[in-house]
């Protein structure tokens, strides 16, 4: 049976939008676990639109439809999306519910399924309607599942067990912490909403989504440091329950709902931020009292142990033995005159990352971006016909793993034949940037949002910029993209906090044409020769050791200062991962991080 066509998947949404009677219809990215990474089960975006992208949303009109989209896809969304059938609108810069109101009349009705919204995101939009004299309608079904006749079955694979000497601390000892933070708050229980939250809670992994090793549900955490994890049940295995350690109980996924009216007259912590408005409503219908606060897991999940920390550096290091490897042999292949295309250097690199003793698979799908196509910040070869290397240019490749001690994510820029004067000057800009964040030392109480200049002022000093965060938190054998650390022009409540493990990932891209990123991953910890008065100081130490390609360097744009980073830096790869390298990539690496 063929396909249905997008033309015909809008018709047949508008038809189920005819029989509940409402105007509209909005398709977020997300799906009922509000993560960022989606099964494929449940890409009902992609679905809908044909667009691949991990953040966006749809709405349809009876007589129109739109998508919305930020800065990192404006290129993509137009090769993935028919204009035809959409128009293509910023998700920033063109607020949805004002669209929405621009091309509705007065008395509309806007269908959704809370489960796919943030109770945040619902309360601001219903107000804004309202106040339009619209309504926002929540729906019991999801159009597109009613839709989606081959939708692909759920993925049951079964749980992963960390032991705490891998996680730093058993899993009664952490619920028993945030179960005394949930009392501090006079709340009886906090609404875990995040999956990675709860797993690290129970020190359990998964297998439900591709890169992202988890078990997705939804716990309730009590004051007394009991659980409830709603999961599918089919994954569990034996052993679980004595992993977790006593007074935590699983149950369905189906049953949530009841969970959560069994709470009627309790007060119960809940982050609307990252929680449903299904749940959030379901609370506040059955009569318990809510507190709005950010999630409890967030902070001590993000503030890495020693532990995590040891086996975050362990994972790097195996990294960058595959990335220098990897790199060794893609230096060699263009000497000999050899231009792989996208997909066979992304292939290429998991070999290598598959011979290291902890990997168990990629952390994101690897952006592998010959030439033009590195313009695409968040650019897959897996969208298109992957591109050749180019004769004179750039390989952009960003990549990650998931390794049972800890998670990476790497991007490095490589020069293919002889790049431009312009791209050379470009890249030497970004990497000013990224020495300039490294180096800089900051109080105690710092936002990233405060540091994000340190890495845009070499490229605004010559009137250019970037249109993606500077840095994202990244997890312990979780997610490559952990909150609530970030460093970026958007204001953060957050500071930075000893442990927290982040990416240093400048760039610069010019459409059409080429694109560069220098990306470390880093940790923040105490600078204990800084400091007066009381007040301390923190710094970032590097976690990634793989040298930044120096053939695309302009060294009279750098300074003595800089120089002497750079020097440092590969001579700390050198003597970190050289013990680790058999004598040809030991041999290519004495070159690639020689002193400048």
């Amino acid at each position: 049976m063929t396909a249905p066509t997008i033309s015909e998947r809008l018709d047949a949404i508008r038809e189920h939008m005819d029989h509940h009677r409402i105007d509209a219809y909005i398709v977020p990215s997300a799906d009922e676990y509000l993560g960022e990474y989606i099964p494929e089960r449940n890409r009902r975006l992609q679905w809908v639109s044909n667009f691949t992208g991990s953040a966006g949303m749809v709405i349809v009109l009876k007589d129109q439809a739109a998508i919305f989209v930020d800065g990192r896809y404006r290129v993509q969304v137009r090769d993935q999306v028919s204009t035809d059938l959409f128009s293509i609108l910023h998700l920033i810069d063109d607020p949805q519910p004002e669209w929405l109101i621009s091309q509705l009349p007065a008395g509309s009705q806007i269908g959704i399924d809370p489960r796919m919204h943030t109770y945040k995101w619902f309360s601001n939009t219903q107000k804004t309607l309202a106040d339009a004299n619209m309504e926002l309608i929540s729906l019991s079904d999801n159009l597109i599942d009613a839709c989606w006749h081959d939708r692909p079955a759920a993925n049951i694979k079964p749980v992963r067990l960390m032991p705490t000497a891998v996680a730093g601390r058993n899993s009664t000892d952490k619920r028993d912490t945030i179960g005394a933070a949930i009392d501090n708050k006079h709340a009886d229980a906090a609404l875990i909403f995040a999956s990675d939250s709860s797993n690290w809670l129970l020190n359990i992994r998964g297998q439900d989504i591709p890169s992202l090793p988890l078990v997705l549900g939804v716990g309730l955490l009590f004051a007394d440091g009991s659980m409830v994890y709603h999961m599918d049940l089919d994954k569990s295995i034996d052993g679980l329950e004595a992993h977790v350690g006593d007074r935590v109980t699983f149950k369905p996924e189906s049953e949530l709902g009841d969970s959560l009216a069994a709470l009627a007259g309790k007060t119960v912590w809940a982050d609307s931020d990252t929680t449903s408005a299904f749940a959030i409503n379901t609370l506040i219908e059955a009569g318990a009292r809510i507190i709005n606060y950010p999630d409890p897991v967030l902070l001590p999940k993000a503030a890495k142990n020693g532990v995590e920390i040891s086996g975050m550096k362990e994972a790097h290091l195996q990294d960058a033995v595959a990335e220098i490897g990897f790199l060794s042999w893609l230096d060699s292949i263009v000497a000999a005159g050899e231009r792989p295309d996208e997909a066979a250097l992304a292939d290429k690199l998991l070999t290598f990352r598959q011979q290291q003793p902890d990997f168990v698979e990629v952390s994101f799908d690897t952006i592998s971006a010959a030439g033009s196509n590195a313009a695409m910040c968040h650019y897959n070869h897996r969208n298109g016909t992957p591109a050749h290397l180019p004769e004179n240019g750039v390989y952009l490749v960003d990549s990650g793993g998931q390794y049972l001690c800890g998670t990476t994510d790497i991007t490095r820029t490589i020069a293919i034949g002889t790049p431009s004067s312009e791209l050379c000057e470009r890249f030497t800009l970004v990497l000013k940037g990224h020495i300039a964040l490294d180096r800089m030392t900051f109080p105690e109480g710092t936002s990233g949002s405060q540091l994000d200049v340190l890495a845009r002022a070499p490229l605004w000093l010559q009137g250019l910029d970037f249109d993606h965060g500077t840095g994202h938190g990244v997890g312990h054998f979780l997610s490559v993209h952990e909150g609530p650390q970030r460093i970026g022009k958007k204001t953060s409540e957050f500071a930075l906090l000893p442990g927290m493990v982040l990416s240093n990932e400048p760039g610069y891209y010019k459409d059409g044409h080429y694109g560069i990123r220098c990306e470390n991953l880093v940790v923040v910890k105490p600078a204990p020769d800084l400091g007066h008065d009381g007040k301390a100081f923190l710094q970032f130490e590097a976690l990634t050791f793989v040298p930044f390609d120096q053939r695309l360097i302009v060294k009279d744009l750098l300074t003595a200062d800089e120089i002497q980073w750079l020097n440092d830096y590969h001579e700390q790869v050198i003597a970190k991962v050289g013990p680790r390298l058999e004598a040809e990539g030991l041999a290519w690496l004495s070159h690639a991080a020689r002193p400048m």
